[in-house]
């Protein structure tokens, strides 16, 4: 055992640096209430592995190592999540400003010819009975991917699946209309 096995010193170790080890992990953190459990935690592994540690081994600097690697994993994480939020975002933003454009080009008259609605009635009819009714339950009932989930008592994902197999078998099926679409936007 080496000297800061005695719970006094130990005590004195953490009375005097507690502070200045919070000070320093809220600084790249800016967070308190994490800076303060990355304090608490190298404190108690110093504590902990305090039997294995060399006599030279540097209590101050064994703490601070500890604090700085579980500030450099926080900051990595949450480098991740602002990416992460960035990529969805952006994602939105393209989602919105498609529908938004869609929906400016959008000629009903074009829409519900007679010919679009026979493509679709036949691509409807086509499609497997669950495939359908999970299409219509989300675009003509209006009701979200957990809502149906919910209804039809399966997962989510099942839903994600057959609303992709849906719109994969319109967008094949109105494909040259889909073509004429983007040429009437286009030159406009």
């Amino acid at each position: 055992m080496n000297s800061y096995s005695d719970i006094k010193q130990f005590n004195e170790l953490f009375n005097e640096y507690y502070e200045r080890i919070v000070r320093f992990a809220k600084s790249y953190v800016r967070d308190l209430a994490a800076a303060e459990d990355f304090a608490s935690e190298a404190f108690a592994a110093f504590w902990e592995n305090r039997a294995i540690l060399s006599d030279e081994t540097n209590p101050r600097a064994y703490i601070l190592t500890i604090v700085k690697n579980k500030c450099m994993n926080y900051l990595k994480h949450e480098q991740i999540r602002l990416k992460v939020e960035r990529e969805l975002n952006n994602h939105s933003e393209w989602v919105f400003t498609t529908n938004l454009n869609t929906l400016e080009a959008c000629d009903p008259d074009f829409i519900f010819s007679d010919e679009i609605q026979h493509i679709l009635n036949e691509t409807f009819e086509k499609m497997p009975q669950k495939t359908r009714q999970i299409f219509f339950l989300n675009r003509f009932d209006g009701l979200s991917y957990n809502e149906i989930a919910l209804k039809m008592n399966v997962s989510q994902k099942t839903i994600e699946f057959h609303i992709s197999k849906a719109l994969h078998a319109l967008r094949f099926a109105l494909k040259d209309f889909i073509c004429l679409l983007l040429f009437i936007l286009l030159h406009r």
